[in-house]
């Protein structure tokens, strides 16, 4: 399944965080959890876009990061399979 996560920082980000997550995104792809992670401008602070088996991989993922962000997770269906549902 594939999920987008929008994220918003509740503070300014810290090194130690960054490298903390660094860490964490390297043991996640070891898992077979894929992960892209942009840093955006606008809105939101960041996206990730996350492959992962099921929801509760990805709240794993995004639960210990809450208290220094917020997060946004949406469920991505490729296009070509939603358009057979049509």
């Amino acid at each position: 399944m594939i999920f987008i996560t929008l994220v918003k920082w509740k503070q300014a980000p810290k090194k130690e965080n960054v490298d903390k997550g660094t860490k964490f995104l390297e043991e996640l792809e070891k898992q077979g959890i894929k992960i892209q992670h942009y840093w955006t401008l606008g809105r939101y602070d960041a996206v990730v876009i996350t492959e992962a088996p099921t929801e509760k991989d990805v709240m794993k993922i995004f639960l210990p990061w809450q208290d220094i962000i917020n997060t946004e997770t949406l469920t991505a269906v490729p296009r070509e399979e939603a358009i057979k549902l049509l």
